[in-house]
């Protein structure tokens, strides 16, 4: 009882239950994942060459799966991979530009070609940047990114979720979230002044909306969808994309395997198969919102799913199969 009092109090002030104390406070007592927990199964990871989906990789690993990693850059991927061998695992390596809708079906149709199942899907590739730009397919970076390449690859790879069943399907989302409301109507940034963390907050409510919609969807089919975001974790990403924010914060940064905790835990729990389409951060669901002024309706999320299709075109036929609603 006085742990979730504890724990109801920092989620309630927000900023310290997103520290290393936080996570500290919170773990105490915390179930240990058994040995071999994830023994056969096959994870993909995206974005695994640093970070929190490289502790991701490694956790993954080392809890017994085999996993892919990835990535756009063969080199950083091959130098990931060996430390997560290191850790006693199993890794591959594979490319993909995840801001790209013809480099992820091209994966996807490698990975349906070479696997029979799939057992966890972590989509964790994201970026933050400064200013707008767009891909050569003529979308803006960011969307294209966080938001359109994760719907295409999760789409695609449905039957191999399928087969896996249970499976499960666990999103790397973020706190900064709640200070941003779906925006149909710009959803790739081309009005008004960019500005990157806004953008980027954006991305990742579309991520959230996303996971309770194909929660929703595929109920009945033996895969879960969760969202989780990590708190504030020192990664690459952090350094490099919110510098003032990384050198004010520093001291109190999580580091990228306490970010990565509950990505795991999602991967090898009880809670992880049975509950979906929930947000989650350590180890706890929590509000998707904490203003009024972000809720959504349901003729906005409609609207994103449909404006996804539009941008990425039709689902892979087994994919659509799947996404059709029961009876």
């Amino acid at each position: 009882m006085i742990a979730g009092l504890i724990d109801g109090a920092m989620d309630f002030t927000v900023a310290p239950g997103y520290t290393k104390v936080g996570y500290r406070v919170r773990s105490l007592g915390w179930e240990r994942p058994p040995a071999g927990a994830l023994d056969g199964k096959l994870a993909v990871v995206t974005g695994s060459t640093a970070g929190l989906g490289l502790a991701t990789a490694e956790g993954l690993a080392e809890l017994g799966a085999d996993v892919v990693l990835a990535v756009r850059n063969a080199e950083r991927g091959e130098r990931s991979a060996e430390q997560v061998r290191a850790r006693g695992g199993s890794a591959s390596v594979e490319l993909v530009d995840l801001s790209s809708v013809a480099s992820v079906r091209e994966f996807a149709r490698r990975l349906r070609s070479s696997y029979e199942r799939l057992d966890i899907l972590v989509n964790n590739a994201g970026v933050l940047l400064s200013e707008r730009t767009v891909t050569d397919e003529g979308h803006e970076t960011v969307f294209a990114t966080n938001v359109l390449g994760m719907f295409v690859l999760t789409n695609e790879l449905l039957p191999l979720l399928a087969a896996g069943a249970p499976s499960r399907v666990i999103n790397v989302a973020s706190g900064g979230m709640y200070t941003a409301r779906l925006n149909v109507k710009n959803l790739e940034s081309d009005s008004g002044d960019y500005d990157g963390p806004e953008v980027y907050a954006r991305s990742k409510r579309a991520e959230v909306i996303l996971t309770e919609i194909w929660a929703q969807r595929l109920r009945d089919r033996g895969i879960t969808f969760n969202s989780m975001h990590p708190g504030w974790a020192d990664t690459p990403g952090v350094q490099t994309s919110l510098p003032n924010f990384h050198r004010v914060t520093g001291p109190l940064l999580r580091s990228a395997q306490e970010g990565a905790d509950t990505v795991l835990w999602l991967a090898w729990s009880r809670e992880g198969g049975e509950r979906s389409g929930l947000f989650w951060h350590d180890r706890r669901p929590r509000s998707t919102h904490r203003m009024p002024r972000t809720r959504e309706r349901d003729v906005d999320r409609q609207a994103l799913w449909d404006a996804l299709i539009d941008a990425g075109g039709p689902n892979e036929p087994a994919s659509e199969t799947l996404l059709a609603p029961a009876g």
